[in-house]
C-alpha cells in the first residue's frame, strides 16, 4: 500500500513568511555621540533586545514632545519673573512680618494662575 502524498498542500516545516508589513527593509544610519551611543546599547541590553528593536519600540511606543512656541517661551519668561518677585516678597515678610506683603501675595498669586491658564488651556 502506498501512501499519496499532496505537494501543494505539505507542510514544507520551518519558520512561516512575513508579510510585507512584518518585513524590515528599511535602513536608516544614525550619527550619535560616544555617550549616546553606549546609553542605547546600555538600555538595550537591559531590556533585553538589541539597539535596532530598542528604536523601534521608541519610535512605536514613546513619544517627542514639540517645542515651545514662541508664545509659550513669553510665558514661561514672565514665570521666571514672578519667581524672582515671589522670593523678594519671601525677603520682606520674613523681615516685616507676613501682613506687610499679604496683598501683595494675593495679586502676585493670581498673575501666576492667569499665565498658568494661558499655558495649558
Amino acid at each position: 500500500m502506498e501512501q499519496k502524498r499532496k505537494t501543494g498542500n505539505r507542510n514544507k516545516g520551518g519558520r512561516p513568511k512575513k508579510g510585507a508589513a512584518d518585513k524590515l527593509k528599511y535602513r536608516l544610519t544614525v550619527k550619535m555621540a560616544t555617550s549616546d551611543y553606549y546609553t542605547l546599547k546600555g538600555k538595550a541590553r537591559s531590556a533585553g533586545i538589541s539597539a535596532g528593536e530598542f528604536l523601534r519600540r521608541c519610535m512605536r511606543d514613546g513619544q517627542v514632545k514639540e517645542r515651545l512656541t514662541p508664545e509659550h517661551t513669553g510665558y514661561v519668561r514672565q514665570l521666571c519673573g514672578m519667581a524672582n518677585n515671589l522670593n523678594q516678597l519671601a525677603h520682606k515678610a520674613n523681615a516685616a512680618g507676613f501682613v506687610t506683603v499679604r496683598m501683595e501675595c494675593r495679586i502676585l498669586v493670581a498673575r501666576i494662575e492667569e499665565v498658568l491658564n494661558l499655558i495649558f488651556l
